[in-house]
């Protein structure tokens, strides 16, 4: 049988019960994916912890876009599991429906059974991605994501062309002109997210003494498009903990947390990449590493049930130290600034790996609420995603825009002057749609708002 599931019948699937997966069930003679190889990265009892409840469906975006039950949560474990029991091969329209997920966990948060979606999804999307027929993804997809984003001086060089094009004025006036509907569609969603990029910016000290009396030693992990695009803002985290007391370690080795390549499909590499980590941090001498980076956060913390068995005790050990610099802050007792920014009134949108994969969401919110003069207004569907996911942007791009426009929507109706948000993904697909909409609203990083109010800078 290769039918996807029906809308109708969710609950169709084997009672949850003790014990690995089915025995007696034959295999198709082409299940499309490694069964072996899932079998060693998903305990089976993940599958049986879904109840079929239905209350995830309202949380997940492309269900709340497309009404299709196979397009949400429960649909997707349905399939999987189906996958798995050798019910149903993994044919193009069963791989559609799971690659349409964004991965942005908003169902876990959902659930009251507390089903590990995350742990379901990521390890099947590597094993369709391996088995993915040639032409799934294009040729300049492929090395941007694997040979590009992952490293950070790759990115600055291939940014000099652009930032000295905006320097001049040429990169808008080929917008106006209509030029650049001549890229590749691939890059040209690129240029259409590119944020005003500033200069290189100066490379931090590796070490930063803490202002005032000593409260924390905490290393900086600088993540690899985040630091190329945004340098400013990691500067940013930086002085903010130096101001709460903290010395800043900024190890030279470190490298990106293998997001980019494990959600592409290639394990080994991503794995290579934790290991470097693992080797730069000196965790014994640290009382945490702190991000500033959602989607980076949440695979660093994943590194104790993501890394081979040989890797995953000193991988757990690493991301108990993982703290968002929101998290972290709040957890060591933020000094308030002293001074207000240019905004008096902004809006928060929750980054859904920070939300829903790490859990935090009022932290970000108590620091914005210690600037001077500065009121935090609500923001409808603030857990929806953008649709930005990592790379999403550009591997999903029709369900991407439809995120977009609905999230700038509610944030223009939320007649704030600027949106928050702690993700970089977030910042970049945001200030995108807002630009489209021709609107002036600004989107930062909470880290920016603190750091200014406490230099007084605006």
């Amino acid at each position: 049988m290769t039918t996807v599931a029906s809308p109708n019948r969710p609950d169709s699937a084997p009672e949850p019960g003790p014990g690995p997966a089915p025995s007696g069930l034959s295999r198709p003679t082409d299940a499309g994916v490694d069964l072996d190889w899932l079998a060693s990265k998903i305990n089976y009892r993940r599958f049986q912890e879904c109840v079929h409840c239905g209350l995830c469906t309202a949380s997940c975006p492309t269900y709340v876009e497309t009404g299709n039950e196979n397009d949400s949560p429960r649909g997707r474990i349905y399939l999987m599991r189906s996958v798995v029991d050798g019910r149903m091969a993994a044919s193009d329209q069963v791989r559609r429906h799971l690659d349409l997920c964004l991965d942005c966990r908003a169902c876990e948060s959902a659930c009251p059974s507390g089903v590990k979606y995350g742990q379901l999804i990521e390890p099947f999307k590597v094993a369709l991605r391996q088995t993915a027929p040639p032409g799934r993804r294009s040729w300049l997809q492929a090395m941007i994501l694997r040979h590009l984003f992952p490293y950070s001086n790759r990115v600055r060089l291939a940014l000099a062309p652009a930032r000295l094009l905006q320097r001049v004025g040429a990169l808008d006036a080929a917008e106006t002109l209509g030029l650049t509907r001549l890229l590749p569609p691939t890059l040209r969603r690129m240029q259409a997210m590119l944020p005003r990029l500033s200069g290189r910016g100066r490379k931090l000290p590796e070490v930063l003494p803490p202002i005032g009396p000593k409260r924390a030693r905490v290393a900086l992990f600088l993540g690899c498009v985040a630091d190329a695009m945004f340098p400013d803002t990691n500067a940013a985290t930086a002085r903010v903990l130096q101001r709460n007391g903290c010395e800043v370690v900024i190890p030279r080795s470190q490298a990106c947390c293998g997001a980019i390549h494990y959600h592409s499909g290639i394990e080994g590499p991503a794995f290579d990449l934790a290991r470097a980590n693992l080797r730069a941090f000196d965790l014994d001498s640290v009382d945490a590493i702190i991000v500033n980076a959602a989607g980076c956060g949440a695979m660093l913390k994943d590194y104790g049930h993501l890394l081979p068995e040989a890797d995953r005790a000193l991988g757990a050990k690493f991301a108990a130290k993982v703290k968002d610099i929101s998290e972290f802050l709040v957890q060591l007792g933020p000094i308030p600034p002293s001074h207000p920014v240019s905004y008096s009134r902004v809006t928060y949108h929750d980054a859904c790996h920070l939300a829903h994969a790490q859990k935090i969401r009022s932290q970000p919110r108590q620091l914005l609420e210690l600037i001077p003069g500065l009121e935090l207004v609500p923001l409808e569907e603030t857990e929806i995603c953008c649709g930005a996911a990592g790379t999403y942007n550009l591997t999903e791009p029709e369900m991407s825009e439809r995120l977009g426009r609905r999230k700038i929507e509610h944030i223009l109706a939320s007649g704030a002057e600027a949106v928050v948000t702690g993700n970089v993904g977030c910042i970049l697909q945001i200030a995108r749609k807002a630009k489209e909409a021709g609107s002036s609203i600004q989107v930062e990083h909470p880290i920016d708002l603190l750091d200014r109010a406490y230099k007084g800078t605006g």
